[in-house]
């Protein structure tokens, strides 16, 4: 179904092939997931098969691109269109029309598909992907993760041979996650659809793949065997470091399989603590950094969040969670001043946002959208990085430094549209930053970066907040939460239902929980790095049903007492 032979791709100025030497083939119904770390060309290498490389991008493309019998060099992105369906990181740029089910019938229409079968494929989409209730809705209105459903549904109702997804989950809720991974699964596995999909948050999808192509130094490795490619990946989930912490063989890699094979462990720590041991309570400071009393939004007749009443506190980190449409954003719009309150205060450093303007807002409050683009206007990195200076008024060189702790090695020359999604995320975060704001809001921003680039971006929101700041986190990413909050709230339908300490919280949830408290559950632990013991390295000779639980303690074990602190 597709073939690449000998492909390097290199694009007008960059001083480096993006691709190099790629090699591979993946038959008809396969789902190909593509590993990497951020930066490292999978964009590049999805589109290079509906031929975005080179038509749209420009550059060379060497080698030879081969799709369900056609070579992209001969054919562009529209003479692919009826085989080839591609959702890229930012569904908004991507849409045409204005209205949920007329994007979904659009690219049918440009194929020029009976309106009947439109009808009933538009259907389809709707049921499928659950977006049935929000078939009349303008796409400006949706939330993040419901855009996403809607760009996946609109390539979806033209029933391509191959379709290419470049993070897909990345503003889904988990439940919602779940539900348009298990649609791919059924196109794959009963209608032979073949599917290449990139994701920097392989807890969700690696367990579904069926090959993996790791894309390291620009080279392309086809791994028939997920396991394997596991054991060379850059980049690994939770339940794959565990598994390897443990000493698993095989490799795990869904929380099934590992809670299975790490039940000697689990029942050995059980034993040692005498039960599972209570989760701090959460930690809150005593100085009030923003306050809403009894907040209520509404848009039109939709209530969109209702007698909402909490407050944030200095040096904290609260993370903000619930499923797409829940109120996450307009909660932080309201903190920021972006949005109205339709009844009740909202306050930050004791004023009301919305009464801020330029200077005196910044040094309230800095806030971070899902869409980036908006605050970005300079022509290379090294201005915008410049003008944050003076804005803030510190010496020059301040937010690149800070750039360089979330992204090191980027060009200061490159223009800031010519990032990826994640790259733009931290560039404005950088310029935020620099405002040493009191509060500061950041609205899904692990989208695109791989775990390395979440760990770099968790220490620079720990040392803001070391300083005095408090900061609130919007995310569907539970494994950044697990890792980075002390505390947690959860909206739905925009009610507060949830306020409490990151891991009593997560642990309680089991649509929020993180892997690894899945599968070492009823333990209270949240994070490889949570876990009390020191395991030897993972030996590919030992199976967990031949290990002996109690090499895994360590010599300062209390026996008698549990473990020691």
């Amino acid at each position: 179904m597709i073939e690449f032979s000998d492909v390097s791709v290199k694009y007008d100025g960059a001083p480096d092939w993006s691709i190099q030497s790629a090699q591979f083939v993946i038959p008809e119904g396969e789902l190909a997931l593509v590993v990497g770390s951020t930066g490292s060309g999978k964009s590049t290498l999805l589109s290079c098969i509906n031929g975005l490389v080179p038509h749209f991008t420009g550059g060379t493309l060497a080698g030879q691109v081969i799709v369900a019998g056609r070579d992209t060099a001969d054919h562009p992105p529209r003479a692919l269109a009826d085989v080839v369906g591609m959702v890229r990181q930012d569904p908004l740029a991507g849409f045409v029309t204005d209205v949920v089910e007329d994007e979904l019938a659009y690219t049918m229409e440009s194929l020029g598909i009976a309106p009947a079968v439109m009808r009933r494929r538009v259907e389809e989409t709707l049921d499928l992907l659950g977006l049935a209730p929000l078939r009349t809705r303008t796409l400006r209105t949706l939330s993040g993760g419901e855009r996403q459903r809607v760009a996946i549904g609109s390539v979806l109702t033209a029933q391509p041979k191959v379709l290419v997804l470049d993070e897909p989950t990345s503003a889904l809720d988990p439940q919602a996650a779940e539900d348009v991974l298990a649609a791919i699964q059924r196109l794959v596995h009963d209608l032979g659809l073949t599917v290449l999909l990139s994701e920097h948050r392989l807890e969700r999808v690696v367990q579904y793949a069926d090959q993996i192509l790791i894309v390291q130094d620009h080279r392309v490795t086809q791994f028939l065997d997920p396991a394997a490619a596991m054991l060379e990946s850059p980049v690994t989930p939770p339940v794959v470091d565990l598994g390897a912490r443990l000493r698993l063989n095989p490799l795990p890699l869904s929380v099934r399989d590992a809670r299975r094979a790490a039940r000697p462990q689990r029942e050995l720590l059980l034993a040692e603590q005498n039960g599972q041991a209570e989760p701090p309570a959460a930690r809150r400071g005593t100085t009030p950094i923003a306050q809403i009393d009894k907040g209520h939004l509404r848009y039109g007749n939709q209530i969109v969040l209702r007698q909402l009443s909490t407050s944030i506190q200095a040096g904290t980190i609260t993370g903000l969670m619930g499923r797409n449409g829940a109120g996450k954003s307009s909660l932080l719009r309201l903190l920021v001043g972006a949005e109205s309150a339709t009844s009740g205060r909202v306050q930050v450093g004791g004023v009301d946002p919305k009464s801020l303007r330029g200077a005196s807002l910044l040094a309230k409050v800095a806030y971070v959208p899902q869409e980036p683009d908006d605050l970005l206007w300079a022509e290379t990195i090294e201005q915008e990085c410049l003008a944050a200076d003076a804005d803030a008024n510190k010496a020059v060189g301040t937010t690149q430094q800070l750039l360089s702790q979330l992204l090191p090695g980027l060009d200061p020359t490159t223009h800031p549209r010519d990032l990826s999604i994640g790259s733009r995320l931290m560039l404005v975060l950088a310029i935020m930053l620099a405002g040493d704001a009191e509060l500061l809001l950041l609205d899904e921003p692990t989208r695109g970066l791989d775990y390395a680039a979440k760990d770099r971006l968790s220490a620079v929101i720990r040392s803001h907040a070391a300083q005095g700041a408090a900061v609130v986190v919007a995310t569907h990413d539970v494994e950044f939460v697990a890792g980075l909050c002390d505390r947690l709230m959860i909206l739905a339908d925009g009610d507060l239902v949830t306020d409490d300490s990151a891991q009593s919280a997560l642990l309680d949830s089991a649509m929020f929980a993180p892997q690894v408290a899945k599968v070492m559950a009823p333990l209270p632990y949240l994070t490889v790095t949570d876990l009390p013991l020191q395991f030897p390295p993972l030996a590919e000779t030992e199976s967990a049903a031949n290990l002996n639980p109690a090499d895994f303690l360590p010599a300062e074990t209390n026996r008698s007492g549990g473990l020691d602190e």
